[in-house]
């Protein structure tokens, strides 16, 4: 099943991707690898999850933030490759979480973004992660992601 069959059975709808926000481009090819810079939880052109995780923000609101930041990371390697198909591999999703002093659930907030990838690229969306907790985030926004995937030229 392609990539844009399973998103509609799965009832996922793949945003626009993001334009970028500063003097940086979304995503970068070399050789037969995609970088994308670090995904915020843009929605509809909206941060829709403002806040630090352990004060302002619950773990599952966490959750669903990095969920968003990974949908929007996809739309970016569509973006990049033209067809998710083309996709082999997601190699490494580093995210960082925006916490308040105490905060310890970064690999759970994490899993939003790891369990969404597994779930529509199965085998090839196994990937390594780095999880890190941040005091400050830009837009004050609650976790932030980049994502590296494997394509077929």
């Amino acid at each position: 099943m392609g990539i844009e069959t399973k998103l509609k059975k799965l009832g996922i709808t793949l945003p626009e991707a993001p334009a970028a926000v500063a003097a940086y481009q979304p995503w970068i090819q070399t050789g037969n690898l995609i970088f994308t810079s670090g995904q915020l939880p843009f929605r509809d052109g909206q941060i829709a999850y403002e806040g630090k995780l352990g004060s302002e923000l619950s773990e599952e609101d966490g959750y669903q933030a990095a969920r968003q930041c990974a949908l929007n990371a996809i739309a970016q390697l569509k973006a990049a490759s033209g067809n998710l198909d083309k996709i082999q591999k997601i190699v490494r999703i580093e995210g960082y979480v925006h916490c308040a002093d105490g905060f310890r659930g970064h690999p759970q907030v994490l899993n939003g973004a790891s369990d969404l990838v597994a779930e529509i690229f199965e085998e090839k969306g196994i990937h390594t992660r780095l999880a890190l907790g941040i005091n400050e985030m830009p837009l004050n926004a609650a976790v932030q992601l980049a994502m590296t995937a494997e394509v077929d030229d």
